[in-house]
């Protein structure tokens, strides 16, 4: 009696069928995960559009049209609104403010966290103590630090810090946030800005000089290269070429949004006012919500401009050689 055999690739075809149709429901199930994602991920979409997109949005449609002592376009205007803030006055005024304090602050900050980022890179005992210390301070409010900058160390009179210094090699009470000449609130301004952000900017660098292969410095040194100016100039410098142009274009865009030392520094003064302050008066104070929203969208363009230049002038985004 002859005994009919199943074809061998049967079972592991069921198998494979099994398989095939708990892997359907393993797809299933990821399919079946879009709804948490959603759930998730939708507060934070809905904030963003509601609090960011949409006002910005509104802005742009502000910035067409005269709102005074409202945020409803009561007429349009056409680019009126832009050709009053571009005629000469406060808002180019306060452009060559904003130019001021980015020579000061843009280079000192790129120099100094540059040069401490490279030593404490060397450093080999409290590595994580002293990048913690200088890390801290990003940390800090800016209305706090600026507050202490008024308060404590440049309030102008005898017991503040600065001006005791001074007194110790004889020099007078130095009125350091009014108008005399020189301008010493400039120097106010900058210290507070620096103490805040060089700490971030050193992570960066560290970052950046983390990724130097050590390879590169032991042919530089066979090939007769000094440590020390040689290296840095020839191999360091050219590696974070990359880093160095990220710096560079945040330090830039920060500097254009400068507006919580310049408010509690000097207040609603001529003295100094960036953009971002007498947009802020312009909106809030004088309730021009059309000017103001012009105003911003003009420094919205000048940074996306600046931006995009300064990256195609310095190749930022080409891979490093």
């Amino acid at each position: 009696m002859s005994t009919v055999h199943a074809p061998a690739s049967a079972a592991p075809a069921s198998r494979t069928a099994k398989g095939g149709r708990r892997a359907g429901r393993r797809g299933g199930g990821s399919r079946g995960a879009t709804p948490a994602f959603w759930l998730f991920i939708g507060p934070f979409l809905t904030g963003l559009v509601v609090f960011v997109y949409l006002p910005i949005a509104w802005s742009f449609v502000l910035s067409f049209n005269r709102a005074q002592n409202t945020v409803t376009p009561s007429e349009f205007v056409g680019f009126q609104n832009y050709v009053d803030l571009l005629t000469p006055g406060p808002f180019l005024d306060s452009l060559l403010t904003f130019t001021i304090f980015a020579a000061i602050i843009v280079p000192l900050t790129f120099v100094m966290s540059l040069l401490l980022a490279v030593l404490l890179n060397q450093v080999k005992v409290a590595r994580a103590f002293f990048r913690s210390a200088f890390f801290l301070p990003t940390a800090c409010s800016y209305v706090v630090a600026s507050l202490i900058w008024k308060l404590s160390i440049f309030n102008g009179v005898r017991f503040g810090l600065a001006n005791q210094v001074l007194s110790l090699f004889g020099i007078e009470n130095v009125a350091w946030l009014s108008s005399v000449n020189p301008p010493w609130y400039w120097l106010v301004l900058a210290t507070v800005r620096l103490w805040l952000q060089l700490g971030f900017y050193i992570i960066l660098f560290l970052a950046g000089l983390q990724r130097i292969s050590p390879e590169l410095y032991e042919a530089a040194f066979v090939d007769g290269a000094k440590p020390g100016w040689q290296t840095f100039r020839y191999i360091t410098l050219p590696q974070l070429r990359t880093t160095s142009v990220a710096v560079l274009l945040l330090n830039l865009i920060a500097a254009y949004q400068a507006f919580d030392e310049f408010y509690n520094l000097l207040g609603n003064s001529s003295l100094a006012r960036p953009p971002l302050v007498y947009l802020y008066y312009t909106a809030q104070g004088n309730q021009d919500y059309g000017h103001g929203s012009a105003g911003a969208m003009i420094l919205a363009v000048l940074i996306v401009l600046v931006t995009l230049i300064q990256g195609r002038i310095y190749g930022f985004g080409r891979p490093e050689k």
